[in-house]
């Protein structure tokens, strides 16, 4: 029998694990993915929440949940790379709760916010938008991992747009700026355009570290980063929704400039 048939008949499905001595063990008791692992998790389960609570009416409660969800889904790459647990499949587990916690989460708040009193299926179909533009955009960052390095991402991060989302439901639960029917027509569009810079090409900063690295080399840049924080500090929602336009409109405008210098070119 040659090689390949030796090959074949060696398979196994399911996958099995060797009992030999000198195999290293495959599945430890607790191995080093699962500390960021379970972060990962109540990144999860914290968007699950945010829906629970955007089909109560909670609404004020369901963005803070995605933006807890946010704050689990920094944290889980953080302690990977402290405990040096970056793992296959924590990296797929990630993308999964990504999909539940920044395209179904603040796909159906939109929905249970504005869109649900639009005629027909408009408000379903509008607020959909947001939850395909995730699974296509983690889909593309997915099968472009390899030798990529976490600088800049090309298309808006889906967490970028779930607190999108989430400052501007803050901010209208507060303020009473639009009437309901206005209020449709500003969500829908703001859906409508986040969902399409998720799956566009338009280039984004990942947030640098607040080293003192990051300050020698991008000073303007974290200069803004602290203004805003200290906005949000004082302003709360309003301003929240505003830093994350405020960087959704860099994005655009430093892409459009680079073309703009390819073309002169």
């Amino acid at each position: 029998m040659d090689d390949a048939g030796n090959k074949k008949a060696q398979k196994r499905y399911p996958p099995f694990l060797k009992n030999s001595s000198q195999d290293r063990q495959l599945f430890p008791f607790v191995s080093r993915s699962f500390v960021p692992s379970v972060f990962t998790v109540m990144n999860m389960v914290s968007g699950y929440i945010a829906i629970v609570m955007a089909g109560e009416g909670s609404f004020v409660a369901a963005c803070w949940f995605i933006i807890l969800a946010a704050f689990f889904d920094t944290l889980d790459g953080f302690v990977a790379r402290m405990t040096n647990g970056i793992s296959d499949f924590g990296f797929e587990l990630d993308s999964l709760s990504d999909l539940v916690s920044f395209g179904a989460a603040p796909a159906y708040l939109v929905y249970k916010f504005g869109l649900e009193g639009l005629p027909g299926i408009t408000g379903i179909f509008v607020s959909s938008l947001l939850m395909i533009g995730s699974g296509l955009r983690l889909a593309r960052f997915n099968i472009s991992m390899i030798g990529y390095k976490k600088e800049s991402f090309s298309g808006l991060p889906t967490p970028a747009q779930a607190l999108t989302i989430a400052g501007f439901v803050l901010w209208m639960s507060v303020d009473t700026v639009f009437p309901a029917s206005v209020m449709q027509i500003v969500l829908a569009w703001l859906s409508t355009g986040l969902a399409i810079l998720m799956v566009s090409k338009v280039n984004y900063d990942a947030l640098p570290k607040p080293t003192a690295e990051s300050f020698r080399q991008k000073p303007f840049q974290m200069a803004l980063y602290i203004a805003a924080m200290f906005c949000v500090l004082l302003f709360h929602a309003k301003a929240f929704f505003l830093a994350m336009l405020l960087y959704i409109l860099l994005g655009i405008v430093r892409t459009f400039t680079l073309l703009c210098r390819q073309w002169q070119l």
